[in-house]
Parts: C-alpha cells; sequence; structure tokens
C-alpha cells in the first residue's frame, strides 16, 4: 500500500492560510452592510440669519434715538420761550396774534402745587392788544433739567407787540419762579412720545418673534433627526 502525505500548501490552498496580506478585506461599515446604521444628514440651517435681527434691533434703536432728539429738541423750544421773573413781572415780546400758552415755572410746578397769585398782562406798545386772558383747561407740564413747568393760562392777542406782566398777591412764590409765554407743547410731547414708543414696540415685537421662530425650530429639527435616527436603527440579524 502506498500512503502519500503531502507537505507544504499545494497551488490554490493560500485562501485558507490567514495570509492577511492575501485574505479579502472586511466590508467597511456602511458599505453592503445590513445591520449597519445610516450616517444622519447635516441638519439644516435651524437659525434665523444674524440679518433679523438686526433689523427689530434697528428699529428699536431708532425709537431710542427719536425719543431722545425730540426731548432734547422740546427742551430747546421750552427755553426760547420770553419769560418775567415773579413777582417782579416785567415785559415779553409777542410776535404774532393768536393764542399763547402762559406757563408757571418754579418749585412744585409739575405736581401742581402752585400758589394762588394774580396775573395781569397789559399792552405796552401801540400795536399791541391782548383780547382774553383765561384758566388754562387740561393739564400740560414738562421738566428739562432743572427746569419744571405747568400751563395755567390761556392768553388770546388779537395785535402783536409788547406787552407788560404784573403779578399781583404773589408773594408767597418761590424765588426763582417764572411765567413764560409760548405756544402749546402738548402736540410735541404727544407727536414724539407716540412715535418712538410705536418704533420701540415694533423693534422689541420684531425680537420677540424671531427668538420665538428659533425655538420653534430648533426643537422641530431636533425631533426629526431623532425620530429619524429611531427608525434607520435595527438589531443585527442572527447569524447562521
Amino acid at each position: 500500500m502506498t500512503l502519500l502525505v503531502t507537505i507544504g500548501n499545494l497551488p490554490g490552498d493560500h485562501m485558507a492560510s490567514g495570509d492577511p496580506l492575501t485574505d479579502p478585506a472586511p466590508p467597511e461599515p456602511g458599505i453592503n452592510d445590513q445591520n449597519a446604521v445610516p450616517l444622519a444628514a447635516p441638519p439644516g440651517r435651524i437659525r434665523p440669519r444674524r440679518i433679523w435681527y438686526l433689523l427689530p434691533l434697528l428699529v428699536f434703536l431708532g425709537g431710542v434715538a427719536l425719543l431722545v432728539a425730540g426731548l432734547l429738541s422740546l427742551g430747546s423750544h421750552v427755553d426760547s420761550f420770553p419769560r418775567v421773573a415773579i413777582p417782579a413781572g416785567g415785559q415779553v415780546n409777542l410776535g404774532h396774534s393768536g393764542g399763547y400758552v402762559v406757563y408757571y415755572e418754579g418749585p412744585g410746578a409739575q405736581s401742581g402745587r402752585i400758589p394762588a397769585f394774580q396775573v395781569r398782562v397789559i399792552p405796552a406798545s401801540a400795536s399791541a392788544a391782548a383780547k382774553s386772558l383765561t384758566p388754562y383747561h387740561g393739564s400740560v407740564s414738562y421738566g428739562f433739567g432743572s427746569r419744571q413747568g405747568r400751563a395755567v393760562l390761556a392768553l388770546q392777542v388779537s395785535r402783536p407787540g409788547r406787552f407788560t406782566v404784573e403779578t399781583a398777591g404773589a408773594g408767597s412764590v418761590p424765588a426763582g419762579s417764572d411765567l413764560a409765554f409760548g405756544d402749546s407743547i402738548a402736540g410735541g410731547i404727544a407727536g414724539v412720545a407716540g412715535l418712538s414708543g410705536l418704533l420701540m414696540f415694533v423693534g422689541l415685537a420684531g425680537l420677540v418673534v424671531i427668538l420665538v421662530v428659533r425655538i420653534v425650530r430648533t426643537r422641530s429639527a431636533r425631533s426629526a433627526a431623532a425620530a429619524q435616527t429611531a427608525s434607520a436603527w435595527s438589531p443585527p440579524a442572527p447569524q447562521p
């Protein structure tokens, strides 16, 4: 009987040798792998662009700037009113006919604590003529720095010119008090406050809306990403 034993590797047996240089490489994860979890797609943009934050902020700052500029302009306008001291009195030059508002300026003006005294307006030039002097109906006050005032009288001038202003019974009026003659500032205050307040409200509302949109979109994107990951994963199949 002849016995035959093969020593060494026969041609074609190298596939079972475990040679790392000749063995086929294992498949890469995610390529032809039925149990691999697919990579999630990168999330899209979930934040509003920066320009959308900038626009309402600019609107709000515009309202603040308008308020500051309007108050400064109104304060400068009030400073230009002709005045006479109390109780000394004096003369004022009223350059146009029509209505004037007489403002009391002194301590307690904004709160309405004004001592009682009499005011008399007398034409001091040949062309001047006053029609009426009555109590002011309404409540208009202002405060700019150390100057505070309140509307107390309404003066109707039929012909412009120079007028003498006398105060009687003003001995209890605090020193440094004045009477200022000018137009009504009620419209200016309402216009500045209304427009600037509207701009600031719109700016704040815009910022709130953008923040709400950002929060909602962020939560929606996270929920969608979590649902996609959960549906894509499956347990490994049993090996035969």
